[in-house]
């Protein structure tokens, strides 16, 4: 049987047509997928950590890496237990909301995802939300709580009664915290190291010039003086004539020369100052020490350890 060849003019004209025919374009690629951007629904979802941004509205700008550190090991070992909270933004991105130190310790352990709630709301619902969890979790000091409240006022025209509301704190509390930010800039940044506590702060504030408070809180660190030994420093900084006449009557001796004797001879006995104020035979015993080794004496000479 003949074998069958390919016509050449079949071949020809299969040729011809191609030629006439109008080439189809290639099909361009499809798009890349936009990244979808979960709808609010209340329930965690996990999310990729590279797709969330930083709070602008962070009211807290110290972390402790130590504690950090251990929050990311135990990320690591099971995961985050509470999840953040986020707000959509535009191009598939999330803005964080609530729980940085969860989302920068979940970086740390090199966390793909974090579980988090997706909330539509406002600037001004995201500011409030972060600042009252962090003000429920005293993870602010003072002065980041000073300025937390200064920003609801400053950018969104809010009273001190209103932020007192919107928080659940004191209105009067709210105040002081704000007051705070009256004092110099470097002794701001005492308290927001440590190294004065609010109450020293709000005493020093009694004082009328910043060269004034300056000058007692480097006393009052220099001495290591508490919040009560703080409050008669500057009392007697404000009124030195009460001061002068309160020491005077402190160095008085008592009237009844049997608590006078016994006076001195505690004195003598323990080596410091004494004080025995007595009337009709009630009264106390003050003794003041100023160091570790005096108070150790003390115990000493009462049979203590």
């Amino acid at each position: 049987m003949p074998t069958a060849t390919a016509d050449p003019k079949r071949r020809a004209l299969g040729k011809g047509l191609e030629s006439l025919l109008p080439q189809r374009p290639a099909a361009a690629p499809p798009p890349p997928p936009t990244p979808a951007v979960a709808e609010p629904t209340g329930k965690p979802l996990e999310i990729p950590l590279d797709q969330i941004d930083r709070n602008p509205y962070q009211t807290r700008s110290h972390f402790d890496e130590a504690k950090l550190s251990e929050l990311a090991q135990s990320i690591a070992a099971s995961g985050v237990v509470q999840p953040i909270v986020v707000r959509p933004l535009s191009g598939g991105r999330y803005q964080l909301i609530t729980g940085e130190r969860r989302w920068l310790a979940s970086k740390k352990a090199n966390k793909a995802t974090i579980p988090a709630i997706v909330r539509q709301v406002s600037d001004e619902q995201t500011l409030e939300m972060t600042i009252v969890e962090n003000l429920q979790r005293a993870d602010l000091n003072p002065i980041e709580q000073a300025r937390a409240y200064q920003r609801l006022s400053n950018d969104f025209k809010m009273t001190q009664e209103q932020m007192a509301i919107r928080t659940g704190k004191e209105r009067a509390s709210v105040a002081n915290f704000l007051r705070l930010l009256r004092l110099p800039e470097s002794i701001q940044q005492k308290v927001e190291s440590g190294d004065l506590t609010f109450g020293h702060a709000r005493t020093l504030l009694a004082l009328d010039s910043p060269e004034a408070i300056t000058a007692a809180a480097q006393k009052v660190m220099a001495l290591s003086m508490s919040v009560r030994q703080t409050e008669t420093y500057v009392q007697g900084l404000i009124n030195p004539e009460a001061k002068e006449k309160k020491e005077s009557k402190a160095d008085a001796q008592p009237e009844d020369p049997n608590v006078r004797e016994a006076q001195d001879r505690l004195r003598r006995t323990l080596g410091l100052k004494v004080r025995i104020e007595d009337k009709n035979g009630k009264g106390r015993v003050i003794i003041e020490y100023s160091g570790l080794e005096d108070f150790d004496s003390i115990l000493t000479a009462l049979g203590g350890d």
